[in-house]
């Protein structure tokens, strides 16, 4: 048993703000997507049969999905707007950082992605037989993904 006091603190998944540029984008029922993989190069050197070299090669990152339910702004569809009727797509690149809060909304760990640009838009679905809220979500892809923590 783990002395009192030595144990890491747990976070909770559902306090998150989503900012683009510094400013604040909304809240979200749900983000989706921080995770980063290296290929790994394997090398079979001749003469050597016991095992096969492995080096890391290049690393890629999925795209970040953000789910929230219909609000007023149109701020993040804009964008994508704005995005694929540009000839230089390079002016709509924004830095985007996912939030992670305290249950007294303090700043615990912050994700910021580098160069992030929205790919995919998907507006809600309607149900006459539902009455479910209607939800819209925001696929953006990014260059570089670095944690920082507070």
């Amino acid at each position: 048993m783990p002395n009192p006091g030595t144990e890491s603190p747990e976070y909770l998944a559902f306090q998150f703000a989503v900012e683009i540029d510094g400013l604040q984008a909304g809240w979200f029922t749900e983000c989706s997507g921080l995770d980063m993989k290296t290929d790994v190069y394997e090398y079979k050197e001749g003469g050597l049969n016991g095992y096969t070299h492995k080096l890391p090669g290049r690393t890629s990152f999925s795209n970040l999905t953000l789910k929230r339910g219909m609000v007023d702004t149109s701020t993040l569809y804009d964008w994508y707007v704005r995005l694929i009727s540009k000839a230089d797509k390079s002016a709509e690149l924004r830095r985007v950082s996912v939030v992670q809060m305290s249950l007294t909304h303090e700043e615990i760990h912050r994700w910021n992605l580098e160069k992030a640009f929205p790919v995919k838009w998907v507006g809600p679905s309607f149900h006459a037989d539902q009455s479910a809220q209607s939800v819209e979500s925001f696929e953006l892809a990014f260059e570089q993904l670095a944690l920082v923590r507070r």
